[in-house]
């Protein structure tokens, strides 16, 4: 990115700290007081002048050397004109140099950051719900990439607790071999759902289940092998979304993996005196900080979800020895989140600081709200599924001959879906609807698509041409605009990074493909000078990099042609 803030700054003539200065310049809200206004009243009083008289003796004295083409004094601010045909000449240049690294940056080398996303439930199919903390935490996970960090992607999976007790039971009682090998997590989530529906009539299911999940526990035989051949039922299914999705992990640590690592953590809070005794649970009372006490062990002697927190926590510093670690889970779980990072405080760990809820809102469907129990819920492959096939009808209709055309409609309908849980504002609660989802009009990821594989289509009718470059061609408020909108690009990375908000590089590649098309529709791009061609294609390529680029870094393939 070029900073033409920072190159204003260091023309400016102020007797300020140049931080300061380029915290006080800023862009203007109406484009006709140029690009950049600075504010001459913070001076008044050391130079005993009026803000307006500093404002014209500033402008006086301003070099206007090709980067700022006209300086001008107003109501004491001093706003800045660019040099438009110059600054887009220097920006396009520079996404051009930068090639395939264009927007990345370096910022984040030598850290580590952890980011706990998806943690799927073995044994039950992947439901829309969890298809926000998925997209948002792969996202995440790429974003940081790019600013150069060390990136851990965690999927903690739910391979843990007394439903899987529940679930031999149910497969003792009404599993049938064949069937769940050709369902699957489907076939093992329906005699799920019969099990809590025979044990509101037959309470003594619910024992059953408990010393099932006991003998899970001691690690008995039969036990283990019915909840590994569980597992391997799930992962081999959920891999699949997963590589439909662009998503990846580095750790597949669920919660089985922290049985021997939560003694010693339970130990520390003993040593610390933190733990007390409630009707023989064992609590961290959190009183003191307006929260209800964290529960680290049952009456029984069993762990519970923070236990196994705790305990993952204290292994990820030790192994990654993370900067950060995120979790991105629903806010319903805000006060699980909030209980668990005060006891690791209360426990002496200094880098409790680095731990953040990246919390988003909840899924519900138009009935209700979803339960697995209950049978009432949609699963993310029937969702992927419909959106490619509408995608496929869309272009049988429209593209019929178009080459690998399958390919193209899986990219551009799980493109569609992995969009709609990006597009918006992370926390905000979401109702599913199918007519929402598969809608690929507007503002959408197909337009994405369709705008990038535009580009590319314009780029292979385009000669090869090896003249100088005239860039006056880009003396337009089109070009202006969009080529302003590619400078932002490594500033949009960042900031959707740092603010755990993918939402905000959807809305700029929206920005950006609407930038182009009013672009593309008011110029003609291939034109009889072969200099200011070639300028408008450099327009065209950088718009096609970024585009595919920013569609990437949210978990969205590109398709070459549409």
């Amino acid at each position: 990115m070029i900073d033409f803030k920072l190159e204003i700054v260091k023309l400016l003539k102020v007797d300020l700290p140049q931080e300061e200065i380029y915290s006080l310049l800023s862009k203007t809200a109406d484009e006709s007081f140029g690009d950049y206004t600075f504010p001459c009243f913070k001076l008044a009083k050391s130079l005993r002048k009026s803000p307006v008289a500093i404002a014209q003796d500033l402008a006086n004295e301003f070099p206007c050397d090709g980067i700022v083409s006209k300086v001008e004094a107003k109501n004491g601010y001093l706003n800045f004109y660019l040099d438009k045909v110059s600054a887009q000449a220097d920006i396009l240049r520079n996404i051009e140099s930068a090639g395939s690294t264009y927007g990345e940056s370096n910022v984040g080398q030598g850290k580590t950051i952890c980011i706990d996303y998806s943690s799927v439930n073995i044994a039950k199919p992947f439901h829309i719900g969890h298809l926000y903390t998925t997209a948002i935490g792969s996202s995440l996970y790429k974003l940081y990439k790019a600013l150069g960090y060390n990136v851990v992607g965690i999927n903690h999976l739910g391979d843990w607790g007394t439903q899987f007790g529940k679930l031999i039971v149910a497969y003792k009682l009404w599993g049938d071999d064949d069937k769940i090998a050709k369902g699957g997590t489907h076939a093992l989530q329906e005699i799920y759902v019969k099990f809590h529906q025979e044990a509101e009539n037959n309470p003594q299911l619910e024992d059953q289940a408990r010393q099932w999940f006991a003998k899970i526990e001691k690690g008995d035989q039969e036990a283990m092998r019915l909840f590994e051949l569980f597992k391997g039922i799930t992962l081999e299914e959920v891999k699949k979304i997963y590589t439909r999705l662009n998503v990846q992990f580095d750790s597949w640590a669920g919660e089985s993996f922290y049985n021997d690592k939560m003694q010693p953590v339970v130990d520390l809070l003993k040593d610390k005196n933190l733990l007390k005794e409630d009707n023989g649970a064992q609590i961290v009372d959190l009183s003191d900080y307006n929260m209800s006490p964290c529960l680290i062990l049952k009456s029984d002697g069993s762990t519970l979800y923070a236990t196994r927190d705790l305990a993952a926590a204290v292994y990820r510093k030790q192994t990654y020895d993370f900067d950060k670690c995120l979790y991105v889970v629903a806010y319903q779980q805000s006060l699980h989140f909030k209980q668990f990072f005060k006891v690791l405080e209360l426990a002496g760990f200094d880098w409790h600081k680095d731990m953040v809820h990246v919390s988003y809102g909840l899924v519900s469907l138009e009935e209700g709200a979803m339960s697995t129990r209950k049978g009432n819920t949609v699963w993310l492959d029937d969702v992927l599924n419909k959106s490619c096939a509408k995608a496929l009808q869309i272009i049988n209709e429209k593209n019929s001959s178009l080459e690998n055309k399958e390919a193209v409609a899986e990219a551009v309908g799980s493109g569609a879906v992995v969009f709609s849980a990006l597009q918006n504002a992370k926390i905000k609660d979401v109702v599913f609807s199918y007519d929402k989802m598969l809608n690929f009009d507007g503002e959408t990821c197909p337009y994405l698509q369709y705008t990038h594989a535009r580009c590319n289509s314009v780029l292979a009718k385009a000669p090869t041409l090896n003249v100088p470059v005239d860039y006056s061609a880009l003396d337009n408020a089109e070009s202006w605009t969009l080529v302003k909108l590619l400078n932002s690009f490594e500033e949009t990375i960042a900031t959707s990074a740092t603010k755990y908000e993918p939402c905000l590089l959807s809305k700029y590649l929206i920005d950006t493909a609407q930038a182009f098309n009013k672009f593309y529709f008011e110029h003609r791009i291939l034109t009889d000078n072969a200099n200011k061609t070639v300028a408008l294609l450099q327009v065209v390529k950088s718009t096609q990099k970024v585009l595919k680029k920013g569609l990437a870094l949210l978990g969205i393939a590109t398709p070459e042609k549409m």
